[in-house]
């Protein structure tokens, strides 16, 4: 009896012994064993692993890609147009032992304030290098610029065990004093786009109005001249027509000349004619054989309109002289007749 009051305390001391001294590094983790503060070994690969109670500790770290979010900077590139920019990072722990040693025991809390002084003098340096502008860092071409500043985190990096596999910018904007400058800037270039763009419509409409109308003109005056052509042709025919027709008939003709100037001078609602009764208009009203039953006098038209004056003596040059007298001038002692309304 006494002797299992001393066994069974010895079994638990050495079950506690064993599981002190055995841990199991996750394939996700990466391993230190520490003793008194120095490193006694490194361990990289998962699985069942042994340290010496109560002297050695295990101190575990992250074998997977960690990403870490910069802070938001400003930086100028060389055209002067200030941007703030931030960026993230993913990173991975590639030296355990050199890592350790870098960060000591703030482990990735430490880290990240390391890989943070790194990442931001990098970005600023590469976005404010020569040739490098606004418009290229918000444009497809900042992919050239986050390699870049990738591998120069990289070369930084390596001395703390850390390889960083890749820097992005998040997001790119303008500071806030600029940006109501920036905006008006942006309003004056495409007010002044939008004017260059509606003057260059009206000089197009301007062209296009002048061409038309010089067509319009050149279609109308060829039109005036074919239409002039068409009207003397059409004259010539009608003289032509009337001196067959007076050489035909003389008689006839000179009726059906008076018929006319008759329906063209007394057909409207408004004529007025100041003519003697004895005038050679009345000719077919007073003698039904015309003029060759009474002497023939002249009319006086010089108040009547000038359709029915054309119409007495129109086409001249279709009849004979002895056909179609000129009027003789009148006697001043002659009483004149007055146009009544």
């Amino acid at each position: 009896m006494r002797k299992m009051t001393f066994i069974i305390p010895a079994i638990v001391v050495v079950i506690a012994l064993l599981l002190s001294s055995i841990f199991v590094v996750d394939e996700r983790q990466r391993a230190l064993v520490m003793q008194f503060g120095q490193i006694r070994r490194v361990i990289d690969e998962p699985g069942l692993n042994f340290k010496i109670p109560f002297i050695q500790e295990v101190v575990f770290y992250e074998d997977r890609i960690l990403s870490l979010d910069t802070a938001a900077i400003e930086v100028t590139p060389s055209d002067d147009r200030r941007l703030v920019v931030d960026a993230f990072a993913r990173w991975r722990i590639i030296d355990t032992e050199q890592f350790r040693l870098a960060v000591g025991v703030g482990g990735l809390r430490q880290a990240e304030a390391l890989l943070d002084n790194i990442l931001n003098p990098q970005i600023r340096e590469v976005l404010g290098s020569e040739g490098v502008t606004s418009n290229t860092i918000l444009s497809a071409d900042r992919t050239n610029l986050m390699r870049r500043i990738t591998e120069q985190a990289r070369a930084l990096a390596a001395p703390l065990g850390i390889d960083v596999l890749d820097v992005r910018l998040k997001q790119t904007a303008l500071p806030r004093q600029n940006l109501q400058a920036t905006f008006e800037r942006m309003r004056a270039e495409r007010e002044r786009e939008a004017t260059d763009e509606r003057a260059r419509g009206q000089e197009a409409a301007q062209r296009v109005r002048a061409q038309a109308d010089r067509t319009v003109v050149e279609l109308v005056s060829e039109a005036e001249r074919e239409a002039e052509i068409t009207r003397g042709e059409a004259d010539a025919e009608r003289n032509r027509i009337f001196a067959e027709a007076f050489g035909q008939d003389p008689d006839f003709f000179e009726f059906y000349r008076s018929m006319t100037a008759y329906e063209r001078a007394l057909g409207g609602n408004n004529s007025s004619m100041v003519m003697s009764p004895t005038s050679a208009f009345f000719d077919f009203f007073a003698a039904p054989l015309g003029r060759e039953g009474r002497p023939r006098i002249e009319a006086n038209v010089t108040g009547a309109p000038d359709d029915v004056r054309d119409s007495l003596v129109d086409a001249p040059e279709a009849l004979p002289d002895e056909l179609l007298e000129r009027p003789e001038p009148m006697d001043p002692e002659r009483p004149q007749p007055v146009e009544s309304e």
